[in-house]
Parts: C-alpha cells; structure tokens; sequence
C-alpha cells in the first residue's frame, strides 16, 4: 500500500474543504491566501538581504528642542486640560 496521496483522497479533501467554506467564498479565501504568500515572501528576500548586507546605523535626531520651549508647551497643555476638566464638572452640575 502506498503512503502518500491517491487521487480519490484529494478529491474528498476537495468535497469537505466546499462544504465547509461554500463555494462563494473559497475564491476571495484563496485570493487572500495568495496575497499573503506573495507578502511573506517579500518579506524574507528583504530578511535576508539584510542579513548579508552590513546593518546600516541609524542615529537618532539630537534632542535640539530649547527646554524652555518645551517646558512652555507642556503649561500650555495642562492649562487646557484644567480648562477641559472644568467645563466637565460645570456640565455635570448643570445636568
């Protein structure tokens, strides 16, 4: 007896693989499948073409934001979240 696939076999995965999806949906299932593969592979060339070539080194930006700027921003910002939480508890005492 041989221990792969006859061809009787495939043809009842076929049936049962119908019968649960439906055949409306098998085309858009395998056309989602296909997209997919075509995406995993890409990814793996892209892998390992890095993998061979020499890592490239990223350096993050200097931080050249002035602090006194920054520092002004983050008031502004708590100043309208003060206002925000007011306007919240006014609404509620109205109601």
């Amino acid at each position: 007896m041989l221990n792969g696939l006859q061809p009787w076999h495939l043809i009842i995965l076929v049936l049962i693989v119908v019968l649960l999806f439906g055949a409306k949906r098998l085309p858009d299932a395998a056309r989602s499948i296909g997209k997919s593969m075509k995406i995993f592979k890409a990814e793996t060339k892209d892998l390992a073409g890095e993998s061979a070539a020499e890592p490239e080194k990223k350096e993050l930006p200097a931080a050249t934001a002035q602090p006194a700027a920054a520092d002004q921003q983050v008031a502004e910002l708590q100043r309208q979240l003060d206002e925000l939480k007011k306007q919240q508890e006014q609404q509620k005492h109205a109601s």
